[in-house]
């Protein structure tokens, strides 16, 4: 790719971005669009991308970013669900799919054919977004956000085993899948946790977020290296990330890591569905020389589609039906889960003769109850319906990583040509189709939920929560002081009150020596509530009991609050 159709693919990118949604076209079926008139402009050569660029280069990030911007609770509630989706169908799909394009091109053997099945078994992110702008429940854009994390890697797992030329065995492939996965899941649990303590260290904010492009990269690189999945140990770096940078990153870093990272993924995301469209003519150009027809592509892509939209309807129906019984029993369910660890409770208090070690093991309990009863309520209160499950089935569209997989299909495959084009031409067909027809799907199954009022409720709550908190620490250090040194009531009354930025230093004074040592205080009991609040606020997150929206707000808030103090000036 010259310099000058690099140029033009972001301007294109930028424009068909901006322009998509004022039309009412999906921006990545735009993108595609736009790559492939690009493909056939006049001057432009024929495009070939290294599939390796999309496969380690793009998607590592972009499933990083994903799994950063989770959150922890809803990701282990729906974590069946996901592996559900993102594990077994994805499986079920690709040996069904295997079968029957062996079965219908003579000289395309099964392991060739599960290579294909196997490529457009999962599903792409792009219908996350498509559903979140529809208003669809919390519960469905948590699955498809967490299927789209995990299904690549199992399907590129599946496809390593395809292709690698030996038999393929069940207990083969799932062996390959189990180990993969295993090995995944450390290393990436290791480089998250270890990263964030580096930087932790950082000083520099600006060297801190820079810091934070490579992760991905040192999780996906030494995975592959061990025969493991990459992408899986990219999105574990990023859920441990996600659940542990709160504690470990100051606010303005998180800030800024947070707007850098949208901006990187626009950019990703964009890309791989331009270079999508943008490989168009040569595809083409290859599958004329094979011996295959257009005929066959249709024949072959009709028959996978139909295969995998039996295999989601079956498993997403199962889902729907499954949470149905979950609903039913869910009172029922809490009720015998409170009574066994009441009881745990009491016999922990009586038997214990060490009283703190008693009432840390109780604390415990009580943690563990309220958050199991928690689940069970949200089980109950927020059960998948039919129109959801409608929802989910209808969102499983194919992307640029079909197209991307399917390209790293040997080339002395029988009729590859014809594999790669099978594949290009489902992914965009399910674009077209489902993508182009997901947001009237939603309208017509009375599948949007209006939580404004529930985000409301429990902003409010949370509100008196924290300051709840705020008096409770001014007190304690109005009793204590800092460093032993009594703090003045005006100083306690502005850090509780926390009034607007503007007026933050006018009740300081005029004299220079007061002024200063009361915006010195202020900060220090400032920071103190906001950290209180800040542990308050992540015990109730944990709980389970709040809307995660409601309280990642509140997080916000409090690091803007905290950036604001920081930069107070006494």
């Amino acid at each position: 790719m010259t310099p000058g159709l690099m140029i033009v693919c972001f301007v294109v990118l930028v424009a068909v971005s901006a322009l998509a949604p004022r039309i009412g076209v999906a921006a990545p079926l735009a993108l595609v669009a736009g790559g492939v008139a690009l493909s056939y402009a006049p001057g432009v050569d024929v495009v070939e991308v290294d599939p390796e660029l999309v496969l380690a280069g793009i998607l590592p990030p972009l499933l990083y970013a994903s799994a950063v911007n989770m959150p922890t609770l809803d990701f282990r509630r729906e974590l069946r669900s996901i592996t559900w989706l993102s594990v077994v169908v994805v499986v079920v799909s690709a040996l069904l799919c295997g079968l029957v394009v062996s079965a219908l091109v003579p000289g395309v053997g099964f392991a060739a054919g599960m290579a294909l099945g196997a490529v457009i078994s999962p599903t792409d992110a792009v219908a996350t977004s498509i559903v979140k702008e529809a208003g669809v429940a919390p519960r469905v854009v948590t699955v498809l956000d967490g299927e789209g994390l995990l299904n690549d890697a199992t399907a590129l797992v599946l496809l390593r085993s395809a292709v690698a030329g030996g038999a393929l065995t069940v207990g083969g492939v799932a062996g390959d899948l189990l180990r993969s996965l295993v090995v995944a899941v450390l290393v990436g649990a290791v480089v998250g946790r270890l990263t964030l303590q580096v930087r932790s260290r950082i000083a520099d904010d600006t060297l801190n977020v820079a810091t934070s492009f490579v992760v991905p990269y040192l999780a996906f690189f030494p995975a592959e290296e061990a025969g493991a999945s990459g992408l899986v140990a990219a999105v574990v770096a990023g859920l441990v990330v996600s659940a542990r940078r709160v504690h470990e990153l100051p606010a303005a870093v998180r800030r800024a890591e947070s707007t850098n990272w949208h901006s990187v993924s626009f950019l990703l995301e964009g890309a791989v569905f331009l270079l999508m469209g943008l490989q168009t003519r040569g595809l083409v150009e290859d599958f004329r020389a094979d011996s295959r027809t257009w005929v066959d592509v249709a024949l072959v892509g009709g028959c996978c589609l139909l295969v995998l939209w039996g295999v989601r309807a079956a498993f997403v129906a199962t889902l729907v039906a499954r949470a149905g019984t979950e609903h039913a029993r869910g009172r029922a369910r809490t009720e015998a889960v409170r009574r066994h660890w009441q009881g745990r409770l009491e016999r922990t208090v009586t038997r214990r003769h060490d009283p703190a070690a008693a009432e840390r093991r109780a604390s415990r309990v009580r943690t563990e109850l309220e958050r199991r009863e928690a689940d069970l309520r949200f089980y109950a209160d927020e059960q998948l319906r039919k129109r959801d499950g409608g929802v989910l089935f209808w969102a499983g569209l194919r992307g640029a990583v079909t197209l991307a997989a399917a390209q790293t299909i040997p080339a002395g495959t029988a009729h590859r040509p014809l594999l790669v084009l099978t594949a290009f031409a489902l992914a965009v067909a399910t674009l077209v189709l489902q993508g182009g027809t997901l947001s009237w799907l939603v309208t017509r199954l009375g599948a949007r939920v209006d939580r404004r009022d529930v985000r409301r409720e429990h902003g409010t709550s949370l509100a008196e929560l924290l300051a709840g908190v705020a008096d409770s620490t001014t007190g304690d250090i109005a009793a204590n002081g800092l460093d032993g040194r009594q703090v003045e009531w005006l100083v306690l009354d502005q850090a509780r009150e926390a009034s607007h930025p503007e007026r933050y230093t006018l009740w300081a004074g005029d004299d220079e020596a007061d002024r200063h040592r009361r915006i010195t205080e202020y900060r220090r009991v400032r920071q103190a509530i906001i950290d209180d609040q800040r542990e308050a606020l992540l015990d109730a997150r944990a709980s389970g009991r709040y809307d995660s929206a409601a309280v990642r707000e509140m997080l916000l808030r409090l690091d803007a609050g905290e950036m604001t103090v920081d930069g107070l000036q006494g």
